[in-house]
């Protein structure tokens, strides 16, 4: 983030979260939390006491924000009383209550093919970003971002590149969407090519030079698909991301896999895939039926 034409504080918190090397949605995100938090008591907020950090709380929930919204809102107010203004008490007020865990939302196999055969019939482009998003595994900004340099078909993965949380790793490339990749790059348009390394050269460019694909626009069009595909669940691209993980468990595949796979820290994050899949569960076999095979049928 820049810090051209901006208050003391506000730069001081710049400077603060450059160098912890904080992205640019997380800044973005601190700095709407701490405006939001200034025009409550309507002074600055290094002028903040221990009531206006309690009552602020309580009117957020008052003013209907969701639990997620409001923990990651008091989130960018503790950033800026614990580093920057190093007001201890202040950020020792901050407390997060603990979000509903949902199951993920999930499309059944069926489901998903027809989404993707309707989204070939309308756009090519499309069907490739909706693919890699069900076929890897692919978050919708890693789906955005992706660079000719990061598929490696010979191997058969795609490299995702300092994705969430600072990491590169490697994820599968199945056959179908490897075609699907060679067909779209005949089509792609090459306006914005020239002087650009075919391996730094984006999938889906924009209409702006070295721009990717914005997610919104990614989100409206996955939402036109459903509908045209007659999927009326409240599914979101994400729901994508989900269902592989979903589909490779049915299938077998060991979830430490399915943990690397989709680049989580801790297997407990991939294990709730299991609270979704009803055939996992259902295959589960239970230790009362190896206890009535072993018993001895009476003489």
């Amino acid at each position: 983030m820049t810090t051209d034409t901006i208050s003391p504080l506000r730069q001081r918190m710049i400077e603060d979260m450059n160098a912890r090397m904080l992205s640019e949605g997380t800044q973005r995100g601190h700095i709407r939390a701490c405006k939001r938090f200034a025009a409550f008591p309507k002074r600055s907020p290094d002028t903040a006491a221990a009531d206006d950090v309690r009552r602020f709380q309580l009117h957020l929930i008052e003013d209907g924000a969701s639990i997620h919204n409001r923990n990651r809102i008091m989130t960018g107010v503790r950033f800026l009383f614990r580093i920057t203004l190093r007001r201890h008490d202040l950020a020792a007020e901050v407390y997060h209550i603990k979000e509903p865990l949902n199951l993920p939302l999930t499309l059944s196999p069926k489901e998903a093919r027809r989404l993707l055969t309707v989204a070939g019939a309308s756009s090519l482009r499309l069907r490739v970003m909706l693919a890699l998003a069900y076929g890897c595994g692919l978050r919708a900004g890693e789906v955005a971002r992706l660079r000719a340099g990061e598929v490696d078909s010979a191997q058969g993965v795609i490299r995702v590149v300092q994705s969430k949380g600072r990491k590169d790793r490697h994820v599968v490339l199945p056959e179908e969407v490897l075609e699907l990749l060679r067909q779209w790059w005949k089509e792609r348009p090459m306006r914005f090519d020239a002087g650009v390394p075919p391996v730094e050269r984006l999938v889906f460019p924009s209409r702006k030079p070295d721009k990717p694909l914005t997610i919104r626009q990614l989100n409206r069009l996955f939402h036109q698909a459903c509908e045209a595909a007659g999927i009326s669940k409240p599914v979101t691209l994400h729901s994508l991301r989900h269902s592989f993980a979903t589909h490779l468990l049915e299938s077998g595949v060991d979830i430490r896999i399915i943990q690397v796979l989709l680049g989580h820290e801790n297997l407990s994050t991939t294990a709730r895939y299991t609270r979704v899949s009803s055939q996992v569960i259902a295959r589960t076999e239970s230790p009362l039926d190896r206890l009535l095979l072993q018993v001895t049928p009476p003489d």
